[in-house]
């Protein structure tokens, strides 16, 4: 299964390249331009075998933002850009995660790589074997909730897909996904 889901992401990735490649280019002007500084945003993540990587995504906060997890801010509206209120909105703040992909750190579905500093849940995920699986772009506790869910709901989702992964269910949650994103249900920052 390993390798059928490594070139299960390989070829849809290269396959819609000539949607991504000029949204990605035309992102990186619109942030260049309304916002300036830096493009993109390396966030410390937890990926698979609890090996730490950089998680890439475009910059969608202000620059001088202080450095916390957007849903531990008072006001993190305060701190987005115009440019990127409208990328997390739409989800386009992870297409840089696609180069992620690439180079094997994470797969279009998985768990969501949790923060460095996420004990509980990296815990918690190790207890269910969910740590053994390669992090994804989006996943089964994403289109079940995302946002909304607690901790341990979400390692109880993570957990079903790690017993249940297949290139189907996969195919299943990046549709529903794209569902999920347009109707914007479950996304709160």
């Amino acid at each position: 299964m390993k390798n059928l889901k490594r070139a299960f992401d390989i070829i849809l990735i290269i396959s819609t390249s000539f949607i991504t490649l000029p949204l990605i280019i035309m992102i990186i002007l619109l942030i260049i331009f309304f916002d300036r500084g830096n493009v993109f945003h390396a966030s410390k993540r937890i990926g698979k075998k609890n090996l730490v990587f950089n998680m890439y995504k475009f910059r969608t906060m202000k620059l001088n933002t202080p450095q916390l997890a957007t849903h531990l801010m008072k006001n993190p509206k305060k701190y987005t850009s115009f440019i990127g209120r409208i990328l997390r909105k739409l989800s386009f703040d992870e297409l840089p995660q696609l180069y992620n992909v690439l180079v094997g750190e994470m797969s279009l579905v998985g768990p969501r790589p949790a923060l460095f500093n996420q004990k509980d849940l990296i815990n918690l995920r190790n207890d269910k074997g969910v740590s053994n699986l390669m992090p994804g772009i989006t996943g089964w506790a994403q289109i079940n909730g995302r946002d909304d869910l607690s901790i341990e709901e979400k390692v109880e989702l993570d957990n079903y897909y790690k017993k249940n992964m297949t290139i189907l269910l996969d195919i299943k949650i990046i549709f529903k996904t794209f569902i999920r994103v347009f109707m914007s249900r479950g996304i709160t920052h």
